[in-house]
């Protein structure tokens, strides 16, 4: 698969999760809790393998302002969700008043940066990159994103 394409699937993924949270009411702690935890999971295999992987392809493949401009709001739209929005939604209770208003944000937040991208980013890798060079970075980011799975996913606990 392309890499756009791999890359706009993960954005639809984490977009129903945050649309799912969004939804919830203040007495859904449990679904808070663990819809919380997958978006988390969800972001980091996600940005890891956009910065690690698709993002310096992207900036190396040509070197323009417009790359570098896109190269470089990318990776603050990442830090922004993951360091600073991401971890306040983490540390709020559940149950909280503050815990919608803040998940609004992130929600906000991350469909603004996916929308972007896959407005921006994306369809210029597809006018920059020949279509044998998106495979081989889809199949590069596949294979990074199993090995995070394997690394970050919570480990299950076995009956026995």
């Amino acid at each position: 698969m392309d890499a756009t394409k791999l890359l706009t699937q993960d954005h639809e993924k984490v977009r129903k999760l945050l649309k799912e949270l969004a939804e919830t009411s203040e007495r859904a702690t449990k679904s808070r809790t663990e819809l919380l935890q997958k978006i988390a999971l969800e972001l980091k295999i996600h940005t890891t393998i956009e910065e690690e992987i698709f993002y310096p392809a992207f900036r190396q493949a040509r070197e323009d302002s417009e790359n570098e401009k896109i190269y470089f709001e990318a990776l603050e739209e990442h830090r922004a969700a993951g360091d600073l929005v991401l971890p306040d939604l983490q540390k709020t209770p559940v149950d909280s008043e503050k815990f919608s208003g803040r998940a609004k944000v992130l929600k906000e937040l991350i469909e603004h940066h996916a929308d972007e991208e896959e407005d921006e980013m994306f369809k210029r890798a597809r006018k920059i990159f020949p279509e044998d060079e998106l495979k081989a970075l889809g199949e590069q980011l596949e294979t990074r994103k199993k090995e995070l799975m394997q690394e970050l996913a919570p480990r299950r606990k076995q009956a026995g």
